[in-house]
């Protein structure tokens, strides 16, 4: 019970108590304020109203993640950290898994350094918080069925190489902070605080309940004048290659992170699959060695992003060609690890005239077809009118599309309904 002062409206009092509720927004804790307080109508309250206030935790929030097989099926969709704790991104939320997703890839850190969570870090400095409250939001998704995929951008980190230039790759010819096409955006993968900083922050959301891991631009800088760029590794252990680096760190990671129960995924460029001397040497992306310290491989074999290959003029508009290509290679080249491809697939329109709901289930075939488990879509505008369309179709045709899986404790039959799952 909160007794009103004069100026109280019900939007600044949902917004000062939000985060002691088991609310997610305050748009959603206004509501509930209207209807704990006899649908209350107006704006402002009374100076002395006694107001009812409806769900305060006792404390807060403590989420664990759950546990689930390297080959777990995962349906999901990609969202901003921005978009993920919005009234928006729980409306995509609710709808994918009314229509059958399972999966939510949510940014943790995105890839120009910016954190969305609470993380008191020695590098971290002060941050606009979007997701608020993480174990919140991990207990919001797991209540609705859904696995939690924290994404961690690793090296690509404009923010920090700002803040911290001496943490930045440097250039040969002026020893100043290297820069990419002219950005200063990229940490020295090899740099051992970077690691430590990445791995950190990664922990404190496997903390917080995410049940995946999933490192992005766990790579070094494929553009840019690369004669010109330098490295800590080169001195420290003149012997390594790029690709020596990402293995090394990836085993320390793998090390930290998978005894707290959750899996890591790797994004990968889907042309690494080529296995072409040039993208090793630029990227340090060796998928044998890199298979080997990840539970999950995720290569972004988004069809239009394949142009200048295989003699076809728009590769936008062949998706079962440049995606079971891509497939086939990664299969091969991982065989025997355990390793699980599960592809991102492409949810826009760029480079393609053909993008529709059919150009989704097209992709989501093939990739089954070629041993692909489980798929993540891609939309930077978090826009999945295509897959929405396309995801009824495919769990109607069963068994030829998806196989199903939903977590530990939810059933079919309450995965058919999202909304009896809902935090209330």
């Amino acid at each position: 019970m909160y007794v009103a002062k004069r100026g109280d409206t019900v939007a600044t009092v949902a917004h000062h108590f939000v985060a002691q509720t088991s609310y997610l927004t305050s748009t959603e804790l206004i509501q509930a304020i209207r209807k704990a307080n006899s649908d209350f109508p107006g704006t402002y309250f009374k100076n002395g109203q006694s107001v009812v206030v409806p769900g305060i935790l006792a404390a807060p929030i403590v989420e664990k993640s759950i546990p689930v097989s390297r080959d777990f099926e995962v349906r999901a969709i990609y969202l901003t950290g921005l978009m993920a704790g919005s009234d928006h991104g729980l409306r995509i939320i609710r709808r994918w898994r009314e229509l059958g997703g399972n999966a939510v890839v949510f940014d943790v850190k995105d890839s120009d350094g910016t954190i969305n969570i609470p993380f008191d870090y020695p590098l971290s400095g002060a941050h606009h918080v979007t997701l608020r409250d993480l174990p919140k939001f991990t207990q919001f998704l797991h209540s609705q069925g859904m696995h939690a995929i924290a994404r961690v951008a690793i090296f690509r980190d404009e923010r920090l190489v700002v803040a911290h230039p001496e943490l930045a790759v440097k250039s040969r010819r002026t020893g100043e902070p290297w820069r990419e096409n002219g950005k200063l955006v990229w940490t020295d993968p090899s740099q051992p605080k970077v690691q430590e900083y990445d791995i950190a922050l990664a922990k404190k959301a496997a903390e917080a309940g995410a049940d995946e891991i999933q490192f992005d631009y766990v790579r070094f800088p494929a553009e840019g004048d690369q004669k010109d760029a330098s490295f800590y590794f080169e001195t420290k252990h003149p012997e390594w290659h790029r690709s020596d680096v990402i293995a090394d760190f990836l085993e320390h990671a793998y090390g930290e992170l998978h005894p707290t129960g959750v899996l890591l995924s790797l994004d990968v460029f889907g042309i690494m699959a080529w296995q072409r001397p040039v993208d090793l040497a630029h990227t340090g992306q060796d998928i044998v060695r890199m298979a080997k310290y990840c539970d999950v491989l995720s290569p972004m074999i988004y069809p239009s992003h394949f142009f200048g290959m295989d003699g076809i003029e728009h590769p936008g508009d062949a998706p079962e060609h440049f995606i079971g290509e891509s497939m086939d290679r990664f299969i091969k080249i991982t065989n025997g690890s355990g390793v699980v491809i599960r592809p991102w697939l492409q949810a826009f329109a760029w480079r393609t005239k053909t993008y529709s709901p059919k150009y989704i289930e097209a992709q989501v075939l093939t990739a089954k077809e070629k041993g692909g488990i489980g798929f993540l879509f891609w939309n930077a505008n978090n826009d999945y009118s295509k897959p929405y369309t396309a995801m009824p179709e495919m769990r109607a045709a069963k068994d030829k599309y998806l196989r199903g899986d939903e977590l530990p404790g939810v059933s079919q039959a309450s995965a058919k309904s999202a909304d009896t799952l809902a935090i209330k």
